[in-house]
């Protein structure tokens, strides 16, 4: 998988660059069908604001996430994207293969 972290108004030094890509590529333990992953570190006055756009096989997923600092942001957004692709993961399983068995178990 491609990490790519950018930053609008906001120097990126690389162990923020490399804290970027832990957080969101440890994400990929959950889902491996992941392509490409941009994430973009912008810095508003006194927010700090992190966005994460993932590519993968048949879906983009979009992530925002707001801190008191940048590593705050990220490791909000980390999870935000977590829970959106463990949400994604369930929808692609097949549930209804289980329930379909026990429904013929039943009927006889």
């Amino acid at each position: 998988m491609q990490i790519t972290v950018t930053g609008h108004q906001v120097d990126i030094t690389e162990p923020l660059r490399v804290y970027a890509s832990e957080k969101v590529g440890r994400i990929q333990k959950h889902f491996d069908h992941m392509t490409t992953t941009s994430v973009v570190l912008h810095v508003q006055k006194a927010r700090h604001i992190a966005e994460a756009t993932i590519h993968a096989k048949g879906v983009q997923l979009h992530a925002d996430a707001e801190g008191v600092d940048m590593y705050a942001a990220i490791d909000a957004l980390a999870d935000k994207l977590d829970r959106q692709v463990l949400k994604h993961k369930e929808k692609l399983s097949d549930h209804h293969r289980a329930e379909g068995s026990q429904r013929k178990l039943n009927t006889h």
